[in-house]
């Protein structure tokens, strides 16, 4: 953060807190970061390190720590006082922990039960209250509708081309059922991107993801009773403006402001791994009723109970989502402020915590409040502000990859690719679900690596993967169709495989990294623009598919998704900094270095690692970090043979 900044919120907060702002501390911040090929992050010792009033030197980042302990509970007070809340000096006890909060042994002013509620908080995050619990049911099951949709479209694509009018090879044929297919996305792009904020700002996060999770649920009923293209196309467009689109834009946002920091990253996956969940029961819902009977109905009733069927999650969400709280930063900003602390307090385990939060939440929100400036100009400023701009590219390489890296190609037609294979279509349902399933139970690794190992590292190390066996798979299609069993079997091994490098690396990277890359006065309409960027692609992928496969037959088509995923590779390492573990400010530093610098230094960075871990040459000569003027370049050997602090200047 610009000291400009600074000034702007002591400004905010001493209005708002009714005492003088103070001078900034003079604590020293020794931020290192390793910049190496696949890690940008925050030294182990910079974390441990702490100054002469107990605040650790990586906190000192924290806006909070110009303020000392004393002030800081004063403002504490006078924001209880203000509000009209309960106990001022438990807030003042929360703004102390709220500036400094891995400190909290050395305060004295803290309980023992206080202390012991901050540490389980810290060693024991998954320990949280029944209401929490509630939450993760909740947009767990509205986050399965979307998975379920794209998998049920798949089972359906065996039917209902033929009964309307464009089953056919023709070329009007394929568009048409691409263009069918793909509706929700197109409309998630070009309408949801901008109602989901205004709809937000009106009813808030929680009743913006009911209504989505009830129109969802009657848009998939609704597909059932179809009988032209045309209507299917209405009733799926639907479904994408007002259910999956601003569901995807407000669930991820919820889990963020509603988890506490110790589980926010895992919450915030969960939108993609329920999604890949719902995609494995919709592949089950799909099998269920491939063999049931038209019973009189026009054009057969199994496809309609597959489309219909999606609904389900959806509908099941429903009765739990009135009865979790609404967001707490969305109530503040709203001046409900004895609300936002009732629903903080059900969502923590103790009061302490809620009171540290909502305090802490109150100071970052008049820190964007500083940020004030018309949409026309946020929107000018997300092109035009390097910091801004390389956030954007990054967001736009995350969201684009996620759908050209090829991944929904198989979830919208695996059905019809293991037909083309020579499968049965019950084998290829079933074996579609053995896709469904992989792409969730792999997504689990994402919750221990993706924060340990960062977001380059899962992106860099699984697109080479995804190529590799996107052209086995393709390359698969030569095997002669006489060779039934070995043909079979290697298109199926390429799938699978290719599913599980995909499960822990783009698909669970994406909404974390848009969700973080953006600073705090752009971050929700930097966010939107990036989801409303993934959801064109995803339309595009989805209405060419057809084509692409007549056009270039199977061989070609994966070959062109495998083509995408090599240069993805070199996107994610020219254009894509690292933000695993990094403060605001460090995130300023990252994003504000000139693209082609960036893309400089990760190149030669990469040629080190080949000749590090391929070529096992010890005299390697490595770069200074990128985002550090306080280390030495060292050899590869005295980086590992001294203590990391020693090339601290």
């Amino acid at each position: 953060m610009s000291n400009s900044n600074h000034s702007d919120f002591k400004e905010n907060i001493s209005h708002h807190s009714d005492i003088p702002s103070s001078q900034q501390s003079q604590t020293e911040k020794s931020i290192g970061n390793t910049n190496g090929l696949f890690t940008e992050g925050v030294s182990s010792q910079t974390k441990e390190t702490a100054d002469s009033d107990g605040v650790n030197v990586a906190e000192a980042e924290n806006i909070l720590t110009q303020y000392d302990e004393d002030q800081v509970m004063d403002m504490g007070r006078n924001f209880a006082n203000k509000y009209k809340l309960d106990d001022p000096e438990l807030f003042a006890k929360g703004a102390a922990l709220a500036r400094s909060p891995k400190s909290f042994n050395r305060m004295e002013f803290l309980t023992d039960e206080e202390k012991a509620a901050v540490y389980n908080e810290i060693h024991h995050p998954w320990d949280i209250p029944p209401k929490l619990w509630l939450i993760i049911l909740a947009i767990s099951l509205a986050a399965a509708t979307q998975g379920a949709d794209e998998s049920v479209i798949n089972g359906s694509n065996l039917f209902y081309p033929q009964y309307m009018g464009i089953g056919d090879d023709d070329e009007r044929s394929r568009w048409l059922e691409g263009l069918v297919n793909s509706a929700p996305y197109l409309f998630c792009a070009v309408f949801s991107t901008f109602i989901t904020d205004p709809l937000n700002r009106r009813f808030g996060r929680k009743w913006v993801i009911f209504w989505a999770s009830f129109a969802s649920s009657i848009t998939c009923f609704w597909q059932g009773f179809t009988n032209t293209w045309y209507h299917l196309f209405i009733a799926r467009a639907c479904l994408g403006a007002f259910g999956i689109g601003p569901k995807s834009a407000t669930v991820p946002v919820y889990s963020s402001e509603a988890a506490p920091a110790p589980i926010r990253g895992a919450l915030t996956m969960l939108w993609q791994f329920f999604t890949a969940l719902g995609i494995a029961i919709g592949y089950v819902f799909s099998i269920a009723f491939y063999h049931v009977p038209a019973h009189g109905i026009g054009g057969g009733l199994n496809w309609r109970l597959m489309l219909g069927s999606a609904m389900l999650p959806a509908t099941l969400a429903l009765p739990c989502i009135p009865f979790i709280p609404e967001s707490p930063r969305w109530l503040m900003g709203k001046g409900r402020y004895i609300d936002a602390y009732d629903s903080l307090k059900s969502i923590r385990k103790h009061k302490i915590s809620a009171a540290r939060d909502l305090f802490y939440q109150h100071v970052l929100l008049q820190e964007e409040e500083g940020f004030n400036a018309p949409t026309w100009q946020r929107v000018k400023e997300l092109f035009t502000v390097r910091r801004n701009r390389n956030a954007s590219i990054g967001a736009f390489i995350v969201t684009f990859m996620q759908q050209f890296c090829g991944i929904n190609v198989i979830a919208y037609y695996s059905s019809s690719i293991f037909v083309e294979a020579n499968f049965s279509e019950i084998s290829a349902l079933g074996a579609s679900i053995g896709f469904g399933f992989l792409n969730t139970i792999f997504a689990l690794p994402a919750f221990f690596t993706i924060d340990k190992y960062g977001r380059r590292f899962l992106l860099l190390v699984t697109l080479p993967f995804m190529a590799l066996f996107l052209f086995l798979t393709g390359f698969s299609f030569w095997i002669p169709e006489e060779q039934r069993s070995g043909r079979i079997g290697s298109i199926c091994l390429g799938i699978y495989l290719y599913t599980v490098f995909y499960s822990f690396g783009s698909g669970v990277v994406t909404f974390p990294y848009t969700a973080e890359c953006f600073p705090l006065y752009v971050r929700t309409l930097g966010t939107s623009v990036a989801i409303g960027n993934l959801w064109f692609w995803n339309f595009i992928l989805a209405i060419t598919w057809p084509s692409l496969l007549d056009a270039f037959k199977p061989q070609g088509a994966f070959s062109w998704y495998a083509g995408w995923n090599i240069v993805g590779f070199f996107l994610v390492l020219w254009f894509l900094p690292e933000t695993k573990g990094l403060t605001l400010e460090e995130l300023d530093e990252v994003f504000d270095v000139p693209v082609m610098v960036h893309a400089r230094y990760q190149t030669i960075e990469f040629w080190h690692t080949i000749q590090i871990y391929v070529f096992r040459k010890k005299d390697v000569v490595r770069q200074a970090p990128l985002h550090s003027k306080h280390r030495l370049a060292v050899t590869n050997a005295e980086w590992n043979d001294k203590p990391e602090q020693e090339f601290f200047e």
